[in-house]
């Protein structure tokens, strides 16, 4: 049986998804063998563990037909591996297509086969796409953590994840809340949480540095390791390493969703 613990992080587009990865990322390099493979079209999941944007599978395979791993993986901070999987160009194509080919691809390569610790997956938006549903529906990934916020959208998403997720049958592990500081958020992220049958596994603060740190395509750990905008990543990281609550959700319909979140406004 694998070792490797993989687990994949999924939520609505600019909810900070990337920001959580990388950071849950170099708070393991330390004393873990990390990969950390960027599966959305923005490809910026791994710029603030190597240090810049990274060529995506997708574009790699347009020019060089025989890629190799040297081609794909890049070494980032207390070498974590990385990897972007990319999207096409907008308006043409299906984005959850460079997830499709990624795995197939690392697959091929034996890059799933070598020594890691743990690999997290950074998905975009909802998993009604095929492509984005592959982490879990090709069992890539044996846990899921969705972020999101207190906000509308932010929510509704998350409701939409984990619907995706108990139709393929996934393990949830969590809820995390990336504060955007709206009225009530935190009852709003705990309440949302017990309604789909889940919990709270971290809340990460709102903090001027994230921002301070990814201009200089860095992770908090890296800019600000002594920061407690660090040390609320470290215990994120910790969490989800140590945990072992997990559950099929059981997400509310539209009009349910609607009623709930109303009662906050």
């Amino acid at each position: 049986m694998s070792k490797t613990k993989k687990i994949a992080i999924y939520g609505k587009g600019g909810i900070g998804k990337s920001t959580i990865v990388s950071n849950i990322a170099a708070a393991h390099s330390k004393d873990k063998k990390v990969l950390v493979i960027g599966c959305d079209p923005k490809a910026d999941t791994t710029r603030t563990l190597v240090g810049e944007r990274i060529p995506t599978i997708l574009d790699t395979l347009k020019t060089k037909k025989n890629t190799v791993t040297e081609d794909i993986l890049y070494i980032g901070y207390n070498n974590v591996d990385c990897v972007e999987s990319g999207g096409p160009e907008p308006g043409v194509g299906c984005a959850g297509r460079g997830v499709i080919v990624a795995m197939s691809l690392l697959e091929r390569l034996g890059i799933f086969s070598k020594d890691h610790d743990l690999i997290i997956y950074d998905v975009l938006g909802d998993v009604v796409c095929g492509g984005f549903a592959v982490p879990l529906r090709e069992n890539f990934a044996d846990e899921v953590y969705i972020v999101t916020s207190g906000e509308y959208m932010a929510l509704y998403a998350a409701n939409n994840i984990s619907k995706g997720i108990k139709k393929l049958k996934g393990k949830l592990g969590g809820i995390i809340c990336n504060c955007r500081g709206i009225d009530n958020e935190l009852e709003i992220i705990y309440e949302f949480a017990e309604k789909i049958n889940s919990n709270v596994i971290g809340i990460v603060p709102r903090n001027e540095i994230v921002q301070k740190s990814e201009i200089d395509a860095k992770t908090v750990l890296e800019k600000f390791p002594n920061s407690p905008q660090a040390e609320v990543y470290r215990k994120l990281a910790n969490s989800i390493i140590l945990n072992k609550k997990f559950v099929i959700p059981q997400p509310m319909d539209i009009e349910e969703f609607d009623i709930f979140f109303r009662k906050f406004q």
